[in-house]
């Protein structure tokens, strides 16, 4: 049976020790009986926080049989756990978030559903950095465009609030641009669980970071809400959160 406190054992591929860093209990496979979930791992530097080999583990409440769940980042700090009915089948899903440390502040996240003892994949932080892109341009008279490329959201930020030293690189004195500036968007940098219509399933609150000529550039966040349609997270909603 899997420990059910941080006792720490011996990997046997890198000789270090592992430990529970995150434990549910919940009903995970639809049989009615709870379930326990943890997140492993070692930590290979004694004064840092990092933590590798990673691993998802579902121990079934009924036969106590293990199962592990192969996680794509397996290194990073702080991972967290989440049980919650995300599809609306009145049986909880997995959440997993993982930060991947430094400067960037992004984050690995992913659901999984592991009806019957299956583990299917509903979320992956990766797939999603992929399918939602931008177009970020700075504009004359202190504007910035914030453009979907593949949905139909548009945001247009004014930005004299950056002060005159930081607009006076970039404007003359009309307010118009000395040279075309392009920003991005960060990757995911944090995935939330939230009950929005309190009807008992969680949609999935995003947050990606927008920043200008360089990262800590900040300009606002956009904040999507993703809600599942029966066959993926698709974006329901959408702001952009402007720093104050």
């Amino acid at each position: 049976m899997f420990p059910s406190s941080n006792k720490a054992n011996i990997d046997p591929q890198k000789r270090q020790p592992r430990k529970i860093f995150a434990y549910q209990v919940g009903d995970v496979n639809g049989d009615g009986v709870p379930d326990q979930v943890y997140i492993t791992g070692a930590q290979p530097y004694p004064d840092s926080p990092f933590i590798d080999n990673i691993a998802l583990i579902v121990q079934d409440g009924r036969t106590s049989r293990q199962y592990s769940i192969p996680l794509q980042e397996r290194a990073g700090f702080n991972p967290t756990l989440f049980l919650g009915d995300f599809t609306g089948d009145g049986v909880n899903d997995i959440q997993v978030a993982i930060n991947s440390g430094g400067s960037g502040a992004f984050t690995y996240d992913y659901v999984f559903s592991f009806l019957n003892n299956r583990a299917r994949k509903l979320f992956d932080f990766e797939r999603f950095n992929e399918q939602y892109k931008y177009d970020i341009r700075y504009l004359d008279y202190y504007q910035v465009s914030v453009k979907s490329i593949n949905g139909n959201s548009s945001y247009l930020i004014d930005i004299r609030n950056k002060g005159q030293e930081y607009l006076s690189e970039i404007y003359d004195e009309n307010g118009k641009l000395k040279a075309p500036i392009e920003g991005a968007v960060s990757p995911l940098g944090g995935l939330y669980a939230v009950d929005f219509d309190r009807d008992g399933i969680y949609e999935l609150l995003a947050y990606q970071r927008v920043y200008g000529r360089y990262r800590a550039d900040g300009l606002g966040d956009l904040i999507s809400v993703l809600k599942w349609d029966g066959k993926r997270f698709k974006q329901s909603l959408q702001w952009f959160g402007l720093f104050g």
